[in-house]
């Protein structure tokens, strides 16, 4: 009979704690909001036109819809969360503490740090 407190071979006493890690930022970011605005006015043009094209040229002008996920970084909605990041960068900043992040005004003094 084995006691509760008996070790099995091959297996730790206590089991390995795993510590959660913030997620990977995602950036979707442009250098400057005219240049994002470009890159969407590309990828909008590219789905419009592929498909406003198909009666007079047709179906393979649809070929030139995926070429927008390349000017909008994945799809309409990357475009739109890469929008409000360019628009707020700098402005706002996430804080995050014991598990719960917050966004918040960025501080005059980090701001001048970087």
């Amino acid at each position: 009979m084995e006691t509760p407190d008996a070790v099995k071979p091959g297996h730790a006493a206590h089991p390995a704690r795993t510590t959660r890690s913030a997620p990977p930022e995602r950036n979707f970011a442009s250098k400057s909001v005219p240049r994002h605005l470009a890159r969407g006015a590309v990828g909008f043009g590219l789905i419009i036109g592929s498909i406003a094209l198909v009666p007079v040229a047709g179906p393979a002008t649809l070929l030139a819809a995926p070429l927008a996920l390349i000017a909008f970084r994945g799809c309409p909605t990357c475009w739109l969360v890469g929008l409000a990041q360019t628009v707020s960068r700098g402005r706002l900043e996430r804080q995050c503490e014991d598990g719960v992040c917050t966004i918040a005004k960025a501080q005059p003094t980090a701001k001048s740090a970087e």
